[in-house]
C-alpha cells in the first residue's frame, strides 16, 4: 500500500532529525512528552499520527510544519502522485 510509503518517510525524516541532534529515542520523548516506544513506532513507520503531534514533532525540533514534512531533504522519491485516496481502485 503506497500510504505505508508515506509513514516511513516520515518516519525517516524523524529519526533523520533526532539523530541530526544527536538525541535518542527517549530524549526525544521528554521532548515532546511522547513514550519512547510511541516514537520508534513512529520511525518504523507504523503509526499513523495527527496532525496535532505533528504539531509537537515540528515544536520539537523548533521549525513549521512544513519544514518538518519537507521530505526531499532526504533524497525521497515521494510526490503527490503516490498518495492512495480511499476513493482509488487498486489497479
Amino acid at each position: 500500500m503506497v500510504n505505508k510509503f508515506l509513514l516511513k518517510e516520515f518516519g525517516l525524516r524523524i529519526r533523520d532529525l533526532r539523530t541530526q541532534e544527536n538525541l535518542s529515542q527517549e530524549q526525544l520523548s521528554f521532548r515532546t512528552g511522547f513514550h519512547r516506544t510511541y516514537i520508534g513506532m513512529i520511525e518504523r513507520g507504523e503509526r499513523n499520527i495527527s496532525l496535532t503531534n505533528i504539531a509537537v514533532f515540528s515544536k520539537a525540533f523548533e521549525m513549521d510544519i512544513s519544514e518538518l514534512l519537507n521530505f526531499k531533504n532526504q533524497n525521497s522519491k515521494l510526490s503527490y502522485h503516490d498518495y492512495k485516496l480511499k476513493t482509488d481502485s487498486d489497479e
